[in-house]
């Protein structure tokens, strides 16, 4: 596969996430977000195995215990980030979620530090104060604004950057991203419906009313968009693969304002503004440097 074609795998992810934006939010009509995110998840593990026996087969060695550990960690951090934005969407709008997500773009670097041992570009700093900026005037320029469903959005972002960030160290140890995708599609799955379970009615009527934003969700947000992340993510640079998934912000706000009619205030527009150029200096800038340095 060309970097052209992985990063326009990367777009088609970023579209279809968007899109998921909008059945999330209506879905929240009819069902609860703990099992929603248990069968949307469910349906996507169902999707991708046939794939992964497909995988499976062409490996070169089984994957070892340690690898499933680690499929593990990425799986839960995924559950992590999908409770926290399905629960956060209840009280926010699809704009404001869509772009509060995107910040995970900015958390990457500083999770790795965390976990990698990685200093962080200095850009990471000044974009880090810009997004959180942005945050505030998507959100009305008042601290009154801010939802609870904002804040929860944030954290989202944080467990999304684990997950990038994790799954990044598990692809270069296994080269599995179907292996890894329905694993931690099953975790997800798992744990959302055991939640559920405890803490939110449900009935065959409740799965009907919601169905078609369950299958749109699990097989192409969940099944298909989580893949070509993964698959694509194999063959660019880091730098382009984020900032083609973070369009998904732009994707999400847009198809909000067409199917759902939500509007963004003037200072709202600002506030996108801001964060995506959060975005786009936390990869390019590093980028930039990188090349100049090179070719001095």
């Amino acid at each position: 596969m060309t970097r052209v074609q992985a990063n326009l795998l990367l777009l088609l992810a970023a579209a279809i996430w968007g899109g998921g934006f909008v059945a999330q939010s209506t879905a929240m009509n009819m069902i609860g977000p703990f099992w929603f995110i248990g069968l949307r998840f469910a349906v996507a593990t169902l999707v991708v195995l046939p794939f992964v026996w497909l995988e499976a087969r062409k490996a070169a060695a089984p994957l070892q215990r340690h690898d499933l550990r680690l499929f593990l960690l990425v799986g839960l951090a995924l559950f992590g980030g999908a409770a926290t934005q399905q629960v956060g969407i209840l009280t926010t709008t699809v704009t404001n979620s869509s772009f509060i997500t995107g910040l995970y773009v900015v958390f990457v670097p500083l999770i790795a530090v965390i976990f990698l041992k990685r200093p962080p570009h200095p850009i990471v700093w000044p974009a880090a104060i810009l997004a959180l900026a942005g945050i505030f005037l998507l959100s009305g320029g008042a601290l009154s604004h801010l939802t609870g469903g904002d804040l929860l959005t944030v954290v989202c972002a944080v467990f999304w950057a684990l997950q990038i960030t994790l799954a990044g160290v598990a692809l270069t140890a296994t080269g599995r991203p179907l292996a890894l995708s329905a694993i931690q599609f099953a975790v997800t799955a798992v744990a959302g419906i055991a939640v559920a379970i405890f803490l939110e009615p449900i009935s065959v009527d409740v799965i009907l009313s919601a169905i078609w934003e369950i299958l749109y969700v699990g097989i192409f947000s969940s099944g298909l968009a989580f893949a070509l992340q993964l698959i694509g993510q194999r063959y660019t640079t880091a730098s382009q693969a984020a900032i083609f998934l973070s369009s998904e912000a732009l994707f999400g706000a847009s198809l909000g304002a067409l199917l759902l009619g939500e509007t963004i205030s003037p200072i709202g527009y600002v506030g996108c503004g801001l964060m995506f150029s959060a975005m786009l200096m936390v990869e390019l800038v590093p980028e930039i440097m990188r090349r100049r340095t090179l070719a001095a």
